[in-house]
């Protein structure tokens, strides 16, 4: 009943909010999404038998699927990531109600598990089941492998819930399933016995076969892992709320070697205090550090092969941190009164946060030179992609400026609520990361590859010297509807 109950309060939520009109055309583009995916998975599972079949000698296509379960399930973690948020959305009000508060984190866990991603990946395995272990065991055992499939979903599910309630309290975290993952690789490597794949594929045999141990011990480790996401959750709802932390004298810097830069510095030092104070700011700059580090490591390391591959992860090495711009005066909102009581300070905090980022977008250039110095790619390119981010993607991001009207929260993690994104915030970001990749494959067969690099540099020179230009249009732009979005901020607040 108390799931029910969260439920309900939750679609009457998502009804309210000041953005659900804005946002219903973003929703029915992601319901097409997602029914484009599950035919695409459907296709794959018709077609996944014929390609499998004779594969491997002696062993029948459901027995070479199995032996691919952990890549498998590692995507579905990894996707996780991009599509799935943690259950918690507003704990803040129940932990008031007099209801035992493990019943309600109980309750957040059940929703989860009865989410609907839970059982997208079925649509995968169930008509490969109908095709491949149907001639063999009947409906009986494509009805236990579809079971068994489903619950180590589930297990999947908790084990990217505990993982994430961790890298989002501290990054460090995140060796937790690197180390998880690097251990299973290892493991399936030793010695050429292929420990791991093997397990998959007597796994799921014996779900088809409805072998009484596998279930037990499948429904152990979703229980174990629940109770684990549970506890661990529980533990950091209460250390947010907890006012101990408030209490600690901690050292913070004045940076005051900004304050040679006026006005323009003092804003730049509110940006410092914003992702330095801030849990969310402070996490989701760490995070875009991470990334960059990560995909700058592969493009030394040649993972990227294809041009395609190449300007795709420079792309995104430039622009991970100008991501946060998606979000542009989205934390101001939570202070915006106080911001409109001066003139023009809106236009100066904007300067600032555009000289921020783009100093910002050095770091990547400085972390793929090993890659230039061992030829991975060209100085030219790295250049190239630099003035790409700093000019005509920083000015794309810019322009969210004047319609953002929604408050991001700025320290509550587990107790705030899961707000999604704007339509215009995903398309604006969605195209500031294809545009790159599109513009290099339209040009580059024309005028060639260097000379596209060079276009790249000379349309990144011209938006930064016009950056006076276009940032006072922004600011012009929020101005006019000033009142329509602080009104916004304040109702999301």
């Amino acid at each position: 009943m108390i799931a029910i109950d969260l439920y309900r309060h939750r679609k009457l939520a998502d009804q309210r909010q000041p953005a659900a009109d804005q946002n219903r055309f973003a929703k029915y583009l992601a319901y097409f999404g997602v029914a484009f995916w599950i035919a695409y998975l459907i296709f794959i599972g018709v077609i996944l038998p014929s390609m499998l079949d004779g594969l491997a000698p002696n062993m029948e296509p459901y027995h070479t699927l199995n032996k691919g379960l952990g890549i498998i399930f590692l995507a579905d973690f990894l996707f996780r990531f991009a599509i799935q948020k943690t259950p918690v959305q507003e704990v803040k009000p129940y932990l008031l109600f007099p209801v035992r508060k493990s019943k309600i984190l109980n309750a957040y866990l059940l929703l989860s598990a009865t989410n609907g991603y839970n059982i997208v990946w079925l649509c995968l395995f169930m008509p490969f089941a109908f095709l491949t272990v149907a001639r063999f065991y009947g409906l009986p055992g494509v009805a236990g492998y579809c079971i068994g499939i489903w619950m180590l979903t589930l297990l999947n599910n908790y084990w990217y819930l505990l993982c994430r309630t961790l890298i989002n309290e501290k990054g460090i975290f995140v060796l937790l399933p690197a180390a998880v993952y690097v251990s299973l690789l290892l493991l399936q490597i030793a010695e050429g016995k292929n420990f791991v794949s093997t397990f998959t594929m007597d796994l799921g045999e014996a779900y088809i076969e409805w072998n009484a141990v596998a279930f037990i011990g499948t429904i152990a480790g979703v229980l174990l892992m629940a109770f684990l996401v549970r506890n661990v959750q529980g533990h950091y709802i209460y250390k947010e709320l907890s006012r101990t932390q408030d209490t600690k004298v901690k050292r913070i810097s004045d940076y005051r070697f900004l304050e040679r830069y006026g006005e323009v510095g003092e804003y730049l030092r509110l940006e410092l205090k914003l992702i330095a104070r801030n849990k969310q700011c402070r996490a989701s700059f760490r995070t875009g550090c991470l990334l960059i580090i990560m995909l700058s490591a592969c493009v030394s390391a040649d993972i990227y092969t294809s041009d395609t591959g190449k300007s795709f992860a420079l792309a995104y090495c430039y622009a991970i941190l100008g991501i946060q711009l998606v979000n542009i005066m989205s934390y101001e909102g939570n202070y915006l009164d106080g911001l409109m009581s001066r003139k023009e300070s809106v236009y100066t905090l904007l300067r600032a946060k555009y000289y921020f980022y783009a100093t910002m977008a050095f770091l990547p250039f400085i972390l793929l030179l090993p890659a230039v110095i061992i030829g991975k790619i060209t100085l030219l390119a790295s250049f190239a992609y630099l003035f790409l981010a700093i000019g005509p993607i920083y000015w794309l991001f810019f322009q969210l400026a004047a319609y953002n009207k929604k408050t991001a929260t700025l320290n509550e993690k587990i107790t705030g609520k899961n707000r999604g994104g704007t339509f215009w915030q995903m398309m604006l970001s969605f195209a500031g990361f294809m545009m790159p990749m599109l513009l290099n494959s339209l040009l580059t067969p024309l005028i060639g590859a260097e000379t596209t690099q060079w276009a790249f540099i000379a349309s990144g020179i011209a938006f930064v010297l016009a950056s006076p230009w276009w940032i006072r249009n922004v600011y012009r732009r929020f101005m006019k509807r000033r009142y329509a979005n602080m009104e916004g901020f304040r109702n999301s607040r």
